[in-house]
């Protein structure tokens, strides 16, 4: 099995927003970064990968199994803001996930409890963000699973939280049969633990590429307009400009960092280039 996921021509839609004819692999032994706005169709397609809405069309393959419900066992889940009720001690979650999956490692659970320092009596209410987000992400990789799908696991934390939350994901992959697709607005978790990176936006897929062709070749030139016009426009992705100047994102960047053409080009983070996609133009 080369590809953990598959997603062939997929769509859903509501009277206000459209998931459009979505195609992407997920394949296996990756981390894959989900990027966009707020509304792009992220969360969306998270929930019809795991079946909490259903598509209107389209196909979605997982471990090579289109029934996601024969699969489920084998895939560990942290929603944004969705855990168990905070009148429940970190005991009670052990109790409860041994009845729902038949592969919860106790032991491997009490491993990552005290790794990061959470005892068994501790009420789920008593618990910092930080404390908490570990324990959904401890909790998802306890059984397990094969494949991570993840919403948002590091917002609102602070870095050296995200650090050990990334850690965690690298350790998961590193047998090189699993795989991880999460969702983040943190892009500089991306760029550090990504290997590709899906860009939705208006609930379409702007671009699907691993994070070393998008650090390698994207740039950003900032220029005055006489100086655009040095640019070769086939190498133009997008462009915001005001009244003075131009921030033109390329497809290129060492084409235009040569000298004769004095230009000032910048690498692209991914969140410049979402900035540049979503309000400029083409």
């Amino acid at each position: 099995m080369k590809n953990i996921i598959e997603i062939k021509n997929l769509n859903k839609t509501y009277p206000s927003f459209k998931l459009d004819n979505i195609n992407l692999i997920i394949p296996k032994g990756s981390i894959v970064g989900l990027v966009g706005q707020n509304g792009a169709g992220k969360t969306t397609l998270i929930k019809l990968l795991l079946e909490i809405i259903h598509k209107d069309s389209g196909e979605i393959i997982i471990f090579n199994n289109d029934k996601i419900s024969e699969v489920k066992k084998d895939i560990g889940v942290v929603l944004d803001e969705s855990f168990f009720p905070e009148i429940l001690k970190i005991n009670d979650i052990k109790t409860i996930m041994k009845n729902i999956y038949p592969n919860w490692d106790n032991d491997l659970f009490e491993q990552y409890l005290k790794r990061f320092k959470l005892t068994n009596n501790q009420p789920l209410k008593e618990l910092s963000k930080g404390m908490r987000k570990k324990l959904e992400i401890i909790t998802a990789l306890s059984h397990h699973p094969r494949l991570l799908i993840l919403d948002e696991p590091t917002s609102g934390l602070d870095p050296i939280v995200r650090n050990e939350i990334l850690d965690i994901f690298r350790e998961f992959i590193e047998n090189g049969e699993n795989s991880i697709l999460f969702s983040s607005h943190i892009t500089s978790d991306l760029e550090n633990i990504a290997d590709y990176i899906i860009f939705i936006n208006e609930g379409k897929i702007v671009f699907d590429k691993t994070t070393d062709e998008i650090i390698s070749n994207y740039g950003i030139i900032k220029c005055s307009a006489a100086d655009y016009m040095k640019i070769d426009k086939k190498d133009i992705l997008s462009m915001i400009k005001d009244k003075y100047s131009y921030q033109v994102l390329v497809s290129n960047r060492k084409k235009y960092q040569d000298k004769k053409l004095k230009l000032v080009v910048d690498k692209a983070k991914i969140e410049d280039i979402m900035l540049i996609m979503v309000k400029g133009e083409k």
